[in-house]
């Protein structure tokens, strides 16, 4: 089983807002994350799956023909996703829900509940909600992503973390970190849950934050001249430059 795709940020002018910064390196606790900033006063999210023909992208690269060039300020994996592609839990594009949200048991980490929700509401804002909660809240969502698990829930890391346990891998998730804003983080180095978590937590003052991969993170972040490759992603998130 594959895990999430991509999320699409759209930089868009927005008078009186400031612009973002864009992605950069930040030290905690002695490792290197790349975190990219996203501010609904100036971006807007949408999420990306499948091309005009309906074929899946699975890659920054097949996303980026259906781009305008230099447009994008950057594109990072998001969800959970099958062998083909497909998502697999709750994915909503444009307020029209493709997939509905999973609440089953199994195998993986993306039923080490409580797993969670990143979605965008019709003012453009940023939530990022454990299912349970999600399904308690009823939103109406114009975007959203289903993956798992929760690295931070109301301010507590996920109960089944170790502080600092011994899988390592290179992990990427989501935080809201303000009413507008959230960062997408992406490990430079394999790390732990109980580390990344930490990150969102006390590095970045995320009260809810949610773990998006742990094999297939990939960042395309235009300004670092990275374009992460070699895992066939799913849904998909862009950033680009304002008007």
């Amino acid at each position: 089983m594959r895990r999430l795709g991509v999320l699409l940020l759209g930089l868009a002018a927005c008078g009186g807002a400031r612009e973002p910064a864009p992605c950069v390196q930040q030290v905690f606790e002695g490792e290197s994350f790349t975190v990219c900033a996203f501010d609904a006063r100036v971006q807007e999210v949408r999420l990306a799956w499948r091309d005009a023909d309906a074929k899946a992208y699975r890659s920054f690269a097949a996303l980026a023909r259906d781009l305008p060039a230099g447009d994008v300020a950057f594109a990072m994996n998001g969800g959970m996703y099958d062998d083909a592609g497909a998502p697999i839990g709750l994915y909503v594009e444009h307020g029209d829900q493709r997939h509905s949200i999973s609440t089953t048991d199994g195998p993986g980490n993306f039923h080490l509940k409580p797993n969670g929700v990143f979605w965008i509401d019709a003012a453009g804002d940023p939530h990022v909600s454990a299912t349970e909660a999600y399904l308690e809240e009823k939103p109406e969502p114009v975007w959203a992503t289903q993956s798992g698990p929760m690295l931070v829930i109301d301010g507590v890391m996920h109960p089944a973390f170790s502080e600092d346990g011994e899988s390592r891998f290179v992990r990427n998730g989501v935080g809201v970190t303000g009413e507008h804003e959230a960062r997408f983080v992406i490990s430079d180095r394999p790390v732990s849950f109980g580390k990344m978590a930490r990150f969102f937590r006390d590095g970045l003052k995320s009260t809810n934050a949610l773990y998006l991969d742990g094999t297939v993170s990939s960042l395309w972040a235009p300004s670092l001249q990275r374009m992460d490759g070699g895992f066939p992603l799913g849904p998909m998130i862009v950033v680009t430059a304002p008007d």
